[in-house]
């Protein structure tokens, strides 16, 4: 076949466009790259020949090879691992495979340090050589095949790729080094590169120096040493090879459970989000082993979605090793970790909670939004989810535990207020907390989406039940009448009273005439500052849920709404005193529609008709300009 002429896609052409220019000065990562590339290829291969022996006809002694060429001046990495074919090419180098492609370019920043390293964050390293190769050049043959590959580029926006004759599997990258990248052909550099960042390799790494070949790193797996042997350098980059992060890990758990059930657990907690923590997927990047052989990154059962920012191995003793992937789902061996994997992890984080609050705070505030997910998905863990959990509050800027909350309950105060939106900016706005702050009792300010679902099924904590801040029926008199010794009322205490006439009547002309779009027309012990605002009626679904759901087209039709009015507010105290004059009538037919689409607005709703909102703003500001 001839040479084929190709172009990279575009996310591959802005990521060469930063490695390639970057001021990087860590540039030795490149070979950390592509070794952990060679040693996950062998990985794979292992796992294949278990039931494919004729994959590996030609030996199965599994090894990474450095050669470097001074004349030349050619660094070579070669593996004898499962190899590619012209399409695992094409889609492996020439494309970003992994999705979340376009979740990478919106979080670019422009700064060429930091998004070199977001480039790790996203699985493509091998895209870091451009920072010292003119060119590149892969030959490939895939086990079981054939037929050899060649893939080359200079990293300007194409590759070529042509087949090629290779005598034995597995892949080697040649790369044609830039001039300011000479050091990276020296024997020392590389030996120190390779301790440095992939000794832990449990394959062989042989340095190729022309004179000899001679094995530079210890060649064991790092999960299988004791834990007092191995520095917290070797477990940064141990967590750096096997998730392809260029962060530290936030923490790392090392144990080993022996007795019924024997197996090693080496898992890390990034410092910040990997890029796919949000897609539909929920898949976790932990990676299963059995008797130190790789066998899968896909046990879904292995870990739960809600953990699925775990980085890391597990390692069993114990499960068969040609074991299928299908079979792994529903082997008991594999829920019994999983529940104990669930365990240490929540353990380690309430401990970490207690004994760093501060650092404790950085994390919930990158991965809270996930594990609350587990809220309603683990009933069994439900209560040690909520006891690490932390919430902003109305009460200040900082985080707070649910038991913080209840310590600070008023007296008289049953229930666990909170109310869910967008953003804390815009929940701190809503005018559904003006009575709440006016009596200084402590609302929760939820933002992520999740919230609304586990809400429901969790009911109460420490016997204090949580409601929604927008739901009707909150009854505030129980709270005051036991927090004051005075007879006094706060702003807005009046629904247990009596209603005037004018009101009374204000309140049925406006249920009058705006019919079905609104539920209920009724008088707020919420507002002190605005005239009205909307909330849901008891049994209904929550404001924010239905936002949610339509928003996901779950639901068609929208919800009505009781609209709450502000007895003392001026604008309502001066349409109930219009009542009876001429021309009332219009006057509180148009007020009527405008104060329902001012509740719409400060609910972040759209409105139904702009014309006509536009229409009456406009009478409005005529009348009351002078003549």
């Amino acid at each position: 076949m001839s040479e084929e002429t190709l172009s990279f896609e575009t996310e591959v052409g802005r990521i060469l466009q930063i490695v390639a220019n970057s001021l990087y000065s860590n540039k030795e990562i490149f070979l950390r790259e592509l070794i952990s590339n060679a040693s996950d290829a062998c990985d794979r291969l292992r796992y294949a020949s278990i039931t494919d022996q004729e994959l590996v006809s030609d030996g199965s002694d599994y090894k990474v090879t450095i050669t470097a060429h001074q004349e030349s001046r050619t660094l070579s990495i070669e593996d004898n691992g499962i190899g590619m074919n012209r399409e695992a090419l094409i889609a492996d180098l020439g494309t970003i495979a992994r999705s979340g492609s376009s979740s990478f370019l919106e979080q670019l920043s422009g700064d060429q340090k930091k998004d070199v390293a977001l480039i790790g964050q996203f699985g493509v390293g091998f895209y870091s050589v451009f920072m010292v190769s003119e060119k590149v050049e892969v030959v490939s043959r895939k086990a079981g095949e054939s037929s050899g590959w060649q893939w080359k580029s200079d990293g300007a926006g194409e590759f070529t790729i042509s087949e090629t004759e290779k005598d034995s599997r597995g892949t080697k990258i040649t790369l044609f080094l830039k001039e300011d990248a000479k050091e990276f052909l020296e024997q020392s550099r590389l030996k120190q590169i390779v301790t440095t960042y992939s000794d832990h390799i449990s394959l062989p790494i042989e340095l190729n120096t022309g004179e000899e070949v001679e094995v530079i790193n210890k060649g064991s797996a790092l999960w299988s040493r004791p834990r007092n042997e191995i520095t917290n350098d070797q477990y940064t980059e141990f967590y750096r090879h096997i998730s392809h992060a260029f962060d530290e890990p936030w923490m790392t758990l090392h144990w080993r459970a022996e007795g019924v059930m024997e197996y090693t657990g080496l898992i890390f907690v990034p410092n910040s989000r990997p890029y796919d923590l949000f897609t539909a997927e929920r898949t976790h990047r932990v990676k299963l082993y059995v008797k130190r052989v790789y066998i899968t990154d896909k046990c879904e059962e292995l870990v739960p979605g809600w953990l699925r920012f775990l980085r890391g191995l597990i390692d069993s003793e114990d499960i068969p090793l040609n074991v299928s992937r299908e079979l792994l789902q529903t082997n008991p061996l594999v829920s019994r970790i999983r529940k104990a994997l669930i365990s240490r992890v929540l353990a380690e984080l309430e401990k970490k909670a207690e004994e760093d609050t501060e650092s404790f705070d950085g994390f919930w505030l990158n991965f809270g939004a996930v594990i609350k997910e587990g809220i309603y998905e683990d009933p069994e863990n439900r209560d040690k989810i909520l006891k690490i959990a932390r919430f902003r509050s109305t009460k200040g800027e900082g985080l707070c535990t649910l038991d913080e909350y209840v310590s600070r309950m008023k007296e008289g105060q049953d229930s666990i207020y909170y109310i869910t939106g967008d953003s804390d900016e815009a929940l701190t706005r809503s005018p559904q907390l003006e009575g709440f702050r006016s009596r200084e009792i402590e609302v929760l300010l939820l933002t992520d989406p999740v919230d609304d679902f586990w809400l429901p099924a969790v009911g109460d904590w420490q016997g204090k039940d949580f409601k929604s801040a927008t739901r009707g029926g909150t009854d505030f008199s129980e709270i005051e009448k036991k927090d004051s010794d005075t007879n006094s009322k706060s702003p807005g205490e009046n629904i247990s009273d009596e209603p005037s006439a004018e009101i009374s009547s204000l309140i049925s002309m406006i249920k009058l005439e705006l019919g079905d779009a609104v539920k209920d027309v009724r008088i707020s012990s919420r507002l002190t500052e605005s005239p009205v605002c909307l909330i849901a009626d008891e049994g209904d679904i929550d404001i924010n849920l239905e936002r949610i759901l339509r928003q996901n087209q779950q639901i068609q039709e929208q919800v009505t709404r009781v609209l709450e009015i502000n007895p003392k507010h001026p604008v309502i105290t001066s349409l109930s005193g219009a009542i009876g004059e001429k021309g009332t009538g219009d006057r509180i037919s148009e007020a009527a529609w405008l104060l329902l689409d001012q509740a719409r607005i400060l609910e972040g709703e759209p409105l139904p008709d702009p014309a006509a909102f536009s229409r009456r703003i406009s009478v409005l500001m005529e009348a009351s300009l002078p003549t």
